[in-house]
């Protein structure tokens, strides 16, 4: 596999992303109290409760990610089959599940008498939807600072996407029932299809025109990096408008943010253990071991936040959960690649990478 963007370092962008975010939250919060125009003329451009230009800047989030997706590495999985059940089992049967009790225990026991009920439902809402959506992107960057299998990386990439596909809506429906929160599923299952389905087949559909024509080589090291800063700074401009129309609220309620921070930074941490002790225990290599607990630990919060935004709006506690999702993200796993990279005597290291994936 030709060393392309997926297997750089931090660039500034994503090196100083809880900076950014801290930024674009006070001009946000600074926008929304002295000219509140701005959010008001935002608001009229909207279908179906989705805001149209958040939309926009979703889709600039997630199609260069989409890009990156080699669905034909799936071939050779059988290969080293372990590696991706960890990650599997670990993102799609165990995570939402503790996601949902720790944000409940927190939202309506612990900090009870700092959040209202009305408004803790939403807390929770947005932190199932963090659950329910682990990490497509950044996971290529963890993966490489931990000296994670890139090959494999790609694998349980594709694997994970074609798998949000099914049982993304599903898990966040159930979830959200439980406390009674009402999902319009039409709205759920479209959410899916506009920001993963859609941008997923453009993807595909770019990736296999530009090899066919131009060669993998120009995919990798020139078409690819015309995208470099695009992911993050959609991210960032959308951060600008949810927190323009999230001001009043975060003004009259700061410590909120801390409190959302409590509990998923704490699960983050729970389904990073899980995956990287399981990992241990059955042996798997390094290169193997720190992807698998990376990819369950982070988040897809691109999707997460288009989701919220979606189902409750620019306004809602859930879409605020989710934005909080990204401002503690980067820190906690830059955390967790130092304890990956520090426990890497305790495991066998790996023989061969899997290569050639994809045809590479």
């Amino acid at each position: 596999m030709k060393k392309n963007e997926n297997q750089q370092g931090l660039g500034i962008f994503e090196k100083y992303l809880t900076l950014w975010v801290i930024i674009c939250m006070a001009l946000g919060i600074l926008i929304g109290k002295f000219l509140p125009i701005v959010p008001d003329t935002l608001s009229q451009f909207e279908y179906y409760n989705v805001s149209i230009p958040t939309a926009i800047l979703i889709w600039l989030m997630i199609f260069p990610m989409m890009l990156k997706i080699d669905f034909g590495s799936i071939v050779n999985v059988s290969k080293k089959p372990k590696g991706l059940i960890v990650t599997c089992v670990t993102n799609w049967l165990i995570k939402p599940f503790p996601m949902y009790g720790i944000a409940a225990f927190f939202f309506y026991v612990v900090f009870k008498s700092w959040i209202p009920l009305d408004l803790a439902k939403e807390y929770v809402a947005g932190a199932v939807i963090l659950g329910a959506a682990p990490c497509t992107a950044m996971v290529f960057v963890w993966s490489h600072l931990t000296k994670g299998d890139a090959a494999y990386t790609l694998v349980q990439v594709a694997v994970n996407d074609l798998i949000i596909l099914v049982l993304f809506a599903p898990i966040v429906a159930l979830l959200l029932g439980v406390d009674n929160v009402v999902v319009p599923m039409a709205t759920l299952v479209l959410s899916t299809i506009l920001f993963v389905v859609v941008p997923l087949l453009l993807g595909v559909i770019t990736r296999i025109l530009i090899i066919k024509n131009k060669g993998l080589d120009y995919f990798e090291n020139v078409f690819l990096k015309k995208f470099d800063s695009v992911t993050i700074i959609g991210l960032l401009l959308t951060l600008v408008i949810i927190f323009s129309f999230q001001g009043e609220k975060i003004l009259a309620n700061p410590l909120h943010i801390l409190l959302i921070a409590v509990p998923l930074t704490i699960q983050t941490l729970l389904i990073f253990t899980i995956a990287y002790t399981w990992s241990k225990l059955w042996k798997l290599p390094h290169d193997l071991a720190s992807p698998a607990g990376m990819i369950g630990a982070s988040n897809f919060f691109e999707l997460a936040v288009a989701v919220s935004i979606s189902l409750f709006g620019l306004q809602s506690g859930a879409t605020l959960a989710t934005v909080v999702g990204v401002l503690v993200e980067v820190p906690v796993m830059l955390l967790l690649v130092k304890v990956s990279n520090n426990t890497k005597k305790w495991f066998m290291q790996s023989p061969a990478n899997l290569t050639h994936i994809g045809g590479e």
